[in-house]
């Protein structure tokens, strides 16, 4: 919700709405007995974004086993995402278009209001809407979402969209009595079952030989970070030369484009979780910073990401030997030998380079 929606929310709430506002939470050692149900704020859409929370969500149910979580979100993909997350109680969905949709818009404010949470997590602190559902949730204790300039300085992948939200809410717990965690950032992951990874091997022997390893390409991305035709197509090629023994397929985005004129062979869907379970069956991804990049990289494949506008400090793939790569400052060569390393080698040795992992 931008901020032109909370202010008509925030005009349609009762006058006593302050007094719903809990105070500070003070310092509690019983902290694992009260904790039994959580809200997580990230009222937005965007594939990408709703995936960089399973971390936290990861972490939660780590923390807290027995704990149940509620997700504030915009629109109906969550659903999808969050199927086999066992944690996840009750997704509450602000509609994509308040207006044609006000009964909902308020039901699902009011529904945070009325149900009474023992932790509330708000994971942007750049919204308006998630600093707004922090305040009238009825709640002990609270988490922002803002930077914290001591945890910066103490992890250097601190900024990383995924990780500062599970940094902030060890350091709440940590504050509020809880031993402290060390243990390793949990990775994005869309939890795919046996049968959907089954599913997408059969999708993929479909478009091409099953007795070969196989690179992915999502040659699309959202406004400049989507790199040019011409681009892709150079890429493309020297993929060929380089690798004439492996498989390349390209999966299509919802506008059902290709930059490659659809000289790869092709996958298209609408269904997230399709899409994923084929990926899940390639070797290696490669696309821009995207939804589809982040999906590839929570299926566990080893994911590529291509950054020339946006920082990949914050939005990086990480783990399952995944890489950022700068194309400003890398070139073809340099991303040739990162994709043999993994394709032969099953780990990626380029201390070199300007790469994130």
């Amino acid at each position: 919700m931008n901020s032109l929606d909370a202010n008509h929310f925030q005009q349609a709430l009762p006058v006593n709405v302050g007094a719903r506002i809990a105070q500070p939470a003070r310092i509690n050692t019983t902290i694992e007995a009260e904790v039994k149900r959580v809200l997580i704020c990230r009222p937005n859409h965007r594939l990408g974004n709703l995936l960089l929370i399973t971390p936290l969500l990861q972490e939660i149910a780590n923390t807290f086993p027995a704990c149940k979580v509620d997700l504030f979100v915009r629109g109906e993909l969550a659903t999808r995402l969050f199927k086999h997350y066992e944690n996840v109680d009750k997704i509450i969905q602000l509609p994509k278009r308040p207006f044609p949709h006000f009964v909902q818009y308020i039901e699902s404010w009011l529904s945070i209001m009325t149900r009474g949470y023992d932790m509330v997590i708000n994971v942007d602190k750049g919204s308006s809407s998630g600093k707004l559902s922090l305040q009238i949730a009825n709640s002990k204790h609270k988490v922002s979402g803002d930077i914290f300039e001591n945890l910066r300085s103490k992890f250097n992948d601190y900024d990383h969209h995924a990780k500062f939200p599970v940094y902030n809410f060890r350091n709440y717990v940590t504050g509020q009595g809880l031993k402290q965690r060390n243990s390793a950032m949990p990775a994005l992951d869309l939890k795919l079952s046996p049968a959907e990874l089954a599913d997408g091997k059969v999708l993929l022997n479909q478009l091409v030989a099953s007795d070969r390893k196989t690179i992915c390409l999502f040659t699309y991305a959202t406004g400049n970070k989507c790199y040019s035709e011409l681009w892709w197509e150079n890429f493309y090629e020297r993929l060929q030369q380089e690798f004439p023994e492996i498989n390349i397929i390209e999966v299509l985005p919802v506008q059902n484009v290709s930059k490659l004129s659809f000289r790869a062979p092709t996958f298209y869907s609408k269904d997230v979780r399709e899409i994923g379970s084929l990926i899940a069956n390639t070797d290696v991804f490669i696309g821009a910073d995207s939804g589809i990049m982040h999906l590839a990289n929570a299926v566990q494949t080893p994911t590529i990401g291509l950054f020339s506008v946006t920082n990949q400090n914050l939005y990086a793939p990480y783990d399952n030997n995944s890489v950022a790569i700068n194309t400003n400052l890398s070139n073809t060569d340099e991303c040739m030998r990162i994709i043999d390393d993994i394709l032969h080698y099953g780990f990626i040795y380029q201390p070199d380079l300007k790469i994130v992992r």
